[in-house]
């Protein structure tokens, strides 16, 4: 059975905000490992959006690093699935539609959760999952088998939260205990501490 893996930067007060992180080479590096033992992607709308809007043109961005290119080429070479009710089609930039990873791209509007089971269930390489609130209705649901938190050196008092209750979570944490084990941990240059868990 196929792992869902879920890796996202958070800072030490806990908010999920792509904009107030260190985005370093060694981040990049970092990421773009990852999705090398990946063969799918699965996201949310507005991820969805956010990095086709960018990674999608990164190759050709003059400022891009070689380790922002080598993740733009991963990112953009995988086959992507959107669940998104709200889209009438999945809309591309002209650089995307000419790339095989986001013409490669499948909306789902329904039975979100039996979908990604079924894609458990093949053979192939991990699943990656993008996106704050599918991550958190899959988490909810015990589908997310390895996760990386990479804790960001910033306090950063407001903003959204990762797990929380406006994403379908419930009220009290009790209510929702999910023991993890570590499996291994990891500190960048930059101060960010990788925290490497799944589940029991």
């Amino acid at each position: 059975m196929r792992k869902l893996i879920f890796a996202i930067n958070i800072t030490i007060d806990g908010y999920a905000d792509h904009t107030s992180g260190i985005a370093d080479d060694e981040l990049h590096d970092f990421y773009a490992n990852l999705l090398g033992t990946v063969d799918i992607v699965l996201f949310g709308r507005k991820t969805y959006q956010l990095i086709e809007s960018y990674w999608s043109k990164a190759p050709s961005d003059p400022q891009a690093t070689k380790s922002m290119i080598e993740f733009a080429n991963k990112i953009n070479s995988l086959p992507k699935i959107v669940f998104s009710r709200t889209l009438d089609k999945i809309p591309l930039s002209s650089e995307a539609a000419a790339m095989e990873g986001w013409k490669n791209t499948k909306q789902i509007k329904e039975n979100m959760l039996e979908e990604v089971l079924k894609l458990k269930e093949q053979s192939g390489n991990n699943i990656s999952v993008g996106g704050i609130s599918i991550a958190s209705t899959f988490m909810k649901r015990d589908l997310i088998d390895e996760c990386w938190f990479l804790v960001q050196p910033i306090v950063l008092g407001g903003g959204r939260r990762l797990f929380s209750q406006r994403d379908g979570m419930p009220e009290k944490l009790n209510h929702y205990n999910r023991q993890l084990e570590l499996v291994d941990t990891d500190k960048f240059k930059s101060g960010v501490v990788v925290l490497h868990y799944k589940k029991i």
